[in-house]
């Protein structure tokens, strides 16, 4: 089950340092993006529409298998790796090259997410 909401929305620019901390951290990373609870795209890599719309589908299916909304969602393909994860009332999802550690592409998206959350109690830009 996703944990709680972060108290007040992050900062749009907070959002983007973030993201690009995250990849920074990442270097398999080909491209990110960190949301709002309600799917609203703070930070992207690319086109943040086409974030918005896959982040919600993907957790879309995720929760509908589970029947319950999930925390993680990793799906590995011959052409790289999906990782989406709620956390402290936010959502990141990234795409990898293939074959990038599950284990820390997790612990970086989560460690961002909170670091986020923590350090930005503030309102929307």
């Amino acid at each position: 089950m996703p944990d709680a909401a972060a108290a007040e929305p992050i900062t749009d620019g907070s959002a983007e340092a973030a993201l690009a901390f995250l990849s920074e951290m990442s270097p398999d990373l080909r491209g990110a993006a960190i949301l709002s609870d309600d799917g609203a795209v703070l930070a992207a890599a690319g086109e943040s529409g086409r974030w918005r719309e896959d982040a919600a589908t993907l957790f879309a299916v995720a929760d509908a298998a589970e029947g319950e909304a999930v925390e993680q969602v990793h799906v590995a393909t011959e052409q790289g790796e999906v990782f989406a994860l709620r956390h402290e009332g936010l959502a990141a999802i990234a795409v990898t090259e293939r074959f990038a550690l599950a284990s820390l592409i997790f612990f970086d998206m989560r460690s961002t997410l909170r670091e986020l959350a923590r350090d930005n109690p503030g309102g929307r830009d």
